[in-house]
């Protein structure tokens, strides 16, 4: 299933390049272009998000199309911040510094360790990042951002420094995705899939590394028990259902499923639940609230399958992990395919491809769609408005600045602002209302 995807993929990129619309490098945006009367910058239709600058992916140092992207915070200092984007491209991974976002300073690039993808995934522990890519033979790399604290920043039309690698993890060939636990520091490798001399595929599941000494990762054990992964969460668990409070559990998307797993025993990992749901196209990814009680779900393939062409959010409580329920969809009002989407305190990130950035408030998320609303929004793909694999690729909105960086599959990086004070107010608008009923 996940090779039909990624040859979709692959295609309309094929198409994109020859057309030379992919990469487009436009010229960077190194200053704030407010959101006024719906557009930033002249150009990108926008509600309630201001762009703090835009970085091409020409100034990234890439010679191709951009895909995942990550954030790190240093505390180099007790009381100091500093914001990095680390952003994921064909050709590797470029580490920009945004403490100043209207200022964003390009450091380098992490070239790719094999050849080139469309698929790079990025995640961090312990001020390392993690790397793993669907290229051949591309393993795990590591980097130790705190190199970062030295590097000097290109100017804006050099080449860019080329960084090396700290650490290379070389069990797996190809990987979709990682998925990092940072409270347990095990990393799960999900969706390697080419086999190979020392290569372990977990049968495209869960390869799970420790990480704990992150120069040092170790092969821990595998779980395949449900077959490909291609993405997942692992959390340790402290939501309702307390048979589990306390225990390490995975929420995998598993191209047809959303599948629970118990992963506390690394010698015996035992699937909790695995369920199916309508119209089920490709189970994507997906991010639980911060209570562990609901998750929402994007599937991928829906939109170009079925005859809902309106982006579709799935709904899903999760408060019994071995009986996890679909309740309800929101529908968006854009006709879009939905990607990454992350969840913090009450707002949700979505990235919609053509869309771009959604954020929905999902205070009253457990009463179903209808109490789910889009309060803020940035089109980074405003050349695309189609049921298609362009636009945004993925967000970080965990930096405490709340500024949110998305990665443009065309374009590159945007640093944003949602304007907190108009979504806390449009919150507060929708908790009155209800009240009065």
């Amino acid at each position: 299933h996940m090779p039909v995807v990624m040859k979709l993929k692959e295609k309309a990129y094929a198409e994109c390049h020859a057309e030379g619309k992919c990469p487009m490098n436009e010229p960077s945006i190194r200053n704030l272009s407010p959101c006024i009367d719906g557009k930033s910058a002249g150009q990108y239709d926008c509600h309630n998000i201001d762009m703090q600058a835009y970085v091409s992916l020409t100034d990234m140092g890439s010679g191709g199309d951009g895909n995942d992207i990550w954030g790190w915070t240093d505390e180099p200092a007790p009381g100091v911040r500093r914001e990095y984007a680390i952003v994921g491209m064909e050709d590797g991974t470029a580490f920009v510094h945004i403490t100043n976002p209207n200022e964003p300073e390009v450091l380098g690039i992490l070239p790719t360790k094999t050849g080139w993808s469309m698929w790079r995934d990025i995640k961090v522990y312990k001020n390392h990042a993690f790397i793993v890519s669907e290229a051949t033979g591309h393993g795990m790399q590591v980097f130790n951002l705190l190199r970062l604290r030295n590097a000097e920043p290109a100017e804006p039309g050099w080449p860019v420094w080329r960084f090396t690698e700290d650490a290379h993890y070389s069990w797996v060939s190809n990987t979709h995705n990682i998925v990092i636990n940072e409270d347990t520091g095990y990393a799960y490798l999900v969706g390697s899939t080419r086999t190979g001399s020392g290569y372990v595929t977990c049968n495209g599941g869960l390869h799970i590394v420790d990480i704990s000494e992150p120069l040092q990762p170790k092969f821990t054990n595998c779980y395949g028990g449900d077959g490909y992964t291609h993405d997942a969460q692992c959390v340790v668990y402290h939501g309702p259902d307390a048979r589990y409070s306390g225990h390490e559990i995975c929420f995998a998307y598993n191209e047809n499923t959303l599948t629970v797993v118990d992963v506390t025993n690394k010698n015996d990992i035992v699937m909790l639940s695995r369920t199916p749901y309508l119209d089920v196209s490709y189970s994507h990814q997906g991010w639980l609230t911060e209570d562990h009680a609901y998750a929402i779900l994007n599937d991928e393939l829906d939109e170009m399958y079925t005859s809902e062409k309106r982006t579709r959010s799935l709904l899903w409580d999760v408060k019994n992990l071995e009986a996890p329920v679909h309740y309800s969809s929101f529908l968006s009002t854009e006709r879009s395919v939905d990607h990454n989407l992350y969840i913090r305190d009450d707002l949700a990130y979505e990235a919609n491809y053509c869309a771009g950035l959604r954020i929905l408030d999902i205070t009253r998320l457990q009463e179903g769609a209808a109490s789910v609303t889009e309060v803020a929004y940035f089109d980074v793909a405003p050349d695309w408005n189609t049921v298609s694999f362009h636009g945004s690729w993925s967000s970080y909105p965990y930096f405490e600045s709340g500024n949110v960086v998305v990665n443009s599959i065309e374009r590159g990086l945007f640093v944003l602002k949602p304007n907190y004070e108009a979504i806390r107010a449009l919150q507060e608008q929708r908790h009155n209302a209800t009240r009065l009923h």
